[in-house]
């Protein structure tokens, strides 16, 4: 059996406005009806593939939980790194939790989970040639052979011509080139793009730290050993987790040791890494125009324009080389030749302490989530919705009352010593300092609409007394 490991973190701040801090691109629906997560799952699954390994940060353990479940994935086991700390310390950590489970022997597969694949059959067969000198001690990765001059990808140079599904040996790692270095290795033949998905043992890449990054392994195993279970997920140790040199894998060992292998393929894969690799992957027409959501467009050439869900409608006339995607809160216009430097735009953002460039206007929780209609002087007004079965914790605040008014299901509302039922139509008033909760027992989502008035309506105002998601 291979045992997939999939790395659920990476903020995708190249795909801003849609990827954002607290809600980043694997987690989205940016082609088709799955999130980019939910495919990478789909592509490991099967009679060849043990339950995952989940590596998320704990702020998307809700988020990942979720989305592994709407497949049907209900043995996955979804690791918890207290912080980003590059890959290295995340697939080590993975290692080191299937040898202690006995597994240390048995071919593990990594995967980013914010890649898309076009051909699973072509990508499926590398994996089963990689499997094999995974197997038998190798360390593999993955190349994808190249149609263009790409300089968004690191490169593997091979030692021969790579050909399709042969396992060759990498002579080197090579950085993203400038536009002629990149010209220069498509047409030397001999390079592939690093697709940043590797195969090897699990003792076979525990060894290869123990003889390239040893500093890491103290730190690894105590943040393992002092794991403690929370709910359904393992949450990795805090401060050993931090004590782990931050680290690509590539840099830490794949660069470093002899036995690197790649499996050379031609699968339809892209890392999506900015909106150009998106406009590509949505296939232009004939006039290399790309469009999605509610969009209309004249005479535009070579374009990208984009309306995401709740965004404004765009319209785009005589575009050309443009890239346009629109939300609620935030429209991105750029020249679609240096869709690259989003990355910058959100950085400036960020200096100007602009909340759009981190925060969606929607804020997903545990239970659901809910987002500002209205806010001024001494009042809130906010769409809330939670799915069937689902509750908020029991709380109360310090500086403000709210008002609940159900639009859509059925609500169980609990006030101090008070359980009632609240249907379509009807509301009810929660005083500053009552003890409450909101929870759905009904078989539709629960949308209600809360009216706060107080002195301050911060979110940190909450005090906890009972919440089934064991948040602090």
């Amino acid at each position: 059996m291979i045992h997939p490991v999939i790395l659920c973190g990476g903020s995708g701040t190249r795909l801003w406005p849609l990827s954002r801090k607290d809600y980043p691109k694997q987690f989205t629906r940016i082609l088709g009806d799955e999130t980019l997560f939910q495919s990478s799952l789909r592509r490991f699954t099967g009679k060849d593939f043990a339950a995952p390994v989940l590596m998320a940060h704990a702020d998307f353990r809700f988020l990942a939980a979720e989305q592994a479940a709407g497949l049907g994935i209900a043995e996955a086991a979804l690791l918890l790194e207290p912080e980003a700390r590059n890959t290295a310390p995340a697939i080590l950590s993975a290692a080191l939790y299937l040898e202690a489970r006995g597994a240390g022997a048995e071919v593990m597969i990594v995967a980013p989970s914010d890649h898309v694949i076009r051909d699973t059959d072509a990508f499926l067969a590398a994996v089963g040639a990689g499997a094999e000198a995974a197997a038998a001690g190798k360390l593999v990765t993955f190349g994808i052979t190249p149609d263009r001059a790409e300089t968004g990808y690191g490169y593997l140079e091979m030692t021969d011509a790579p050909a399709p599904g042969i396992v060759q040996p990498v002579r080197r790692f090579v950085e993203k080139p400038d536009a002629a270095t990149a010209a220069g290795m498509l047409e030397a033949g001999t390079y592939l793009w690093n697709a940043g998905i590797f195969m090897f043992r699990a003792d076979t890449l525990i060894a290869a730290f123990e003889a390239h990054a040893p500093a890491m392994l103290p730190p690894a195993r105590a943040a393992l050993a002092e794991a403690r279970p929370d709910l359904g997920f393992l949450r990795l140790d805090a401060g050993a987790y931090a004590d782990m040199p931050e680290d690509s894998i590539d840099y830490a060992i794949m660069e470093k040791a002899a036995d690197v292998v790649a499996v050379p393929v031609s699968c339809g894969w892209s890392d999506l890494g900015a909106w150009d690799a998106v406009w590509r992957e949505m296939g232009p027409d004939a006039a290399g125009v790309s469009l999605s959501g509610e969009v209309t467009q004249i005479g535009c050439r070579d374009a990208l324009l984009r309306s995401e869900e709740d965004g404004p409608r765009v319209v785009g006339v005589n575009l050309d080389g443009i890239a346009v995607v629109a939300m609620r809160d935030a429209v991105l216009v750029a020249d679609k030749s240096d869709l690259q430097a989003v990355k910058a735009a959100v950085t400036a953002l960020k200096a100007e302490g602009a909340p759009e460039a981190e925060t969606l206007p929607r804020t997903y929780r545990p239970w659901g989530w809910y987002e500002t209609l209205a806010l001024a002087d001494r009042f809130q007004v906010k769409q809330i919705m939670v799915p069937p079965g689902k509750k908020l914790s029991l709380q109360s605040h310090h500086h403000r009352a709210e008002h609940w008014i159900v639009v859509k299901g059925t609500a169980t509302v609990t006030i101090d010593d008070e359980v009632k039922l609240v249907t379509e139509n009807e509301s009810v008033y929660i005083p500053l300092g009552a003890i409450h909760r909101l929870e759905n027992p009904g078989k539709v989502n629960l949308h209600l609409i809360e009216v706060q008035t107080g002195a301050y309506l911060g979110e940190d105002d909450i005090v906890r007394y009972e919440d089934i998601y064991n948040r602090a």
